[in-house]
């Protein structure tokens, strides 16, 4: 297994469409308007996804429990807007503007932009597997006792590639086994 470089990123990205949309480069300039934007697009090795302007911001206002096997949306607001503010000690979902189409010998990891983790703000995301396709949905949470923002439209982690030998391919992708998450799109909530 092998991490793969912006050449092949950019590659798979304009032939077999595993990105969408694809940014080919990293964008870290200052927007129309002069202000410095979190980078975003192909690096090196990786891919600094983008997080799309609608949240789900957990509250405990009606006193809901959290509970993956039954998961209640009263755990949480609905927002869309350029910055959400996710309060101190709480946690947000979101999801990548980018649509990802993973090839079968391929699996990712995501890994937090330096900018957010050195404010406190984790991104937590689980794998891509083998044969996954949909919109990233995003855990963000904020570990700081003061209120955090995210910025939508701007980078918020980075997704590093590794591809198996060409003798070592999956026997179960994930598309084989009809995976739950399979081209979701949206915020996605818990499944079981």
């Amino acid at each position: 297994m092998s991490i793969k470089s912006d050449r092949w990123i950019r590659r798979m990205a304009r032939e077999q469409g595993m990105i969408d949309p694809f940014v080919d480069g990293q964008v870290r300039e200052p927007d129309g308007q002069g202000r410095k934007v979190i980078s975003y697009g192909v690096s090196s090795y990786g891919y600094d996804m983008r997080v799309a302007p609608e949240f789900k911001i957990f509250t405990n206002v009606l006193s809901a429990i959290v509970d993956p096997k039954e998961f209640d949306p009263k755990s949480f607001v609905e927002y869309e807007g350029l910055v959400c503010i996710v309060p101190p000690n709480s946690f947000a979902l979101a999801r990548s503007i980018e649509y990802f189409r993973i090839p079968r010998n391929c699996l990712t990891i995501c890994v937090g932009k330096s900018t957010y983790a050195r404010c406190g703000i984790i991104t937590n995301v689980t794998p891509f597997e083998p044969e996954w396709e949909g919109h990233v949905t995003l855990e963000i949470s904020n570990t700081t006792p003061l209120p955090a923002k995210i910025y939508a439209n701007e980078g918020i982690c980075q997704v590093l590639f590794f591809e198996a030998d060409d003798d070592d391919i999956c026997e179960t992708s994930y598309r084989d086994k009809s995976g739950k998450y399979q081209a979701q799109t949206g915020v996605t909530l818990p499944r079981l």
